[in-house]
C-alpha cells in the first residue's frame, strides 16, 4: 500500500515548477552557501518587532526547484530572499517551508505568492496563525509606520502530521513535524544529499531559547534529535554548526536549568513573582537577549511544572 507521504511526494515530483518572473532587485539579502546547494541568511540578535533580520532564514537548490525554509518578518526580508535566490539559481522556487507560526520566520511569505508555489507547515500551524496573526500584524504595523494587512498572513497548502519527503530534483528533503516543544507546531528538515539538518528554533545558538511550547517536550525533542547523523545543523537563531550532537549541549543546558531550578522553587513554596527572581539566573552571563526573555521562559516553566505529577 502507498503512503499518503508516498503520493504526496509523487505528485510533487509531477507537478509542473511554476515559472518565475524576472524581479526588479533593489534589496538583495546577502547569503551565506553553508554546504553544496544550501543557504543562509544569517539573522542578528534583535527582539522580534524591535528590529530586522532576527532570525535565520534560506533557501534549498535542486536540480528542478528551489525550496525556501521561513521568509523573515517583513515582506521586504521575503523580497529581498527572493532576489539572493535570483542570484544564484535561475531554478524556480516551488516550495515555501514554514518551521513555525512565529513572526520572524514567515511574515515574508507574501513575497513568493503566485501560482505552482506550495507553502508547507506543521498540522498545527494554521491554528496558531488564527491565534495570534492578527496581534502580529499590528506589531509588524507598528514596526512599519504603515499598516500591514491579513494578505501576509499565508497558510499552508500542505500541512504535515508526521513526515514528508520533497524532492527537489536530484535532492530531498525529509519534513517532520514534531511534537510540542519549542512551540506547538515545530517542523525541521533535513537534506540528505549534504546531512544538513536545519532545526529553525528546536535550536539557539548565543541568543536565549525561548519557551513557547513545552519545556520538558523540548527537551525530551533534543534527546531524540541527537540521534540524528547530522554533519551540520541550521539553528533559528545564531551561527550555523558543524559538531551535531554537540551543538545541543547549550539549548539543552539552559532548559534543563530553567526545569529543576524551577522545579526547586515549587517545591519550596515560593511563587511565580518569587521564582521570577532567583530562577536560572546563573545562565545570565552566557546568552545574548536575556533581560528580555528569560522571565517569560520563567513564567512558562512555572505554568507547566506546578502542576506535574
Amino acid at each position: 500500500m502507498i503512503s499518503r507521504a508516498s503520493v504526496l511526494l509523487l505528485l510533487l515530483i509531477l507537478w509542473p515548477a511554476p515559472s518565475m518572473p524576472a524581479d526588479n532587485c533593489k534589496n538583495t539579502a546577502e547569503v551565506v552557501e553553508i554546504a553544496t546547494g544550501i543557504y543562509v541568511r544569517p539573522g542578528k540578535h534583535t527582539v522580534v518587532f524591535d528590529g530586522e533580520a532576527a532570525a535565520n532564514i534560506g533557501f534549498i537548490v535542486g536540480n528542478r526547484c528551489v525550496a525556501v525554509i521561513d521568509t523573515g518578518g517583513s515582506y521586504a526580508e521575503g523580497q529581498a530572499l527572493r532576489c539572493a535566490i535570483r542570484s544564484v539559481t535561475t531554478q524556480p522556487v516551488c516550495f515555501v517551508i514554514n518551521t513555525h507560526a512565529h513572526p520572524d520566520h514567515m511574515l515574508g511569505n507574501l513575497a513568493f505568492r503566485e501560482p505552482g508555489v506550495f507553502y508547507i507547515g506543521h498540522k498545527k500551524l494554521a491554528r496558531a496563525l488564527a491565534l495570534r496573526g492578527t496581534v502580529y500584524l499590528e506589531r509588524a504595523a507598528q514596526q512599519a509606520g504603515r499598516p500591514v494587512g491579513p494578505e501576509h498572513i499565508i497558510l499552508p497548502d500542505l500541512s504535515i502530521d508526521g513526515q514528508l519527503r520533497l524532492d527537489l530534483g536530484e535532492r530531498v528533503l525529509e519534513l517532520v513535524a514534531h511534537s510540542v516543544a519549542h512551540s506547538d507546531n515545530d517542523l525541521s528538515v533535513y537534506d540528505e544529499k549534504t546531512g544538513t539538518l536545519w532545526l529553525s528554533d528546536l535550536l539557539f545558538m548565543e541568543h536565549i531559547p525561548v519557551v513557547d511550547g513545552s519545556l520538558k517536550g523540548w527537551l525530551t525533542l533534543l534527546e531524540t534529535l541527537k540521534q540524528k547523523p547530522a554533519r551540520r545543523v541550521v539553528p533559528g537563531h545564531g551561527p550555523v554548526q558543524d559538531t551535531w550532537p554537540d551543538a545541543a549541549s547549550d539549548t539543552q543546558r539552559y532548559l534543563s536549568t530553567l526545569r529543576e531550578e524551577t522545579r526547586e522553587r515549587i517545591e519550596k513554596g515560593d511563587d511565580l513573582r518569587e521564582a521570577q527572581k532567583t530562577v536560572a539566573y546563573g545562565e545570565q552571563t552566557r546568552w545574548q537577549l536575556f533581560d528580555s526573555y528569560h522571565k517569560r521562559n520563567i513564567i512558562a516553566a512555572y505554568t507547566e511544572l506546578e502542576w506535574e505529577d
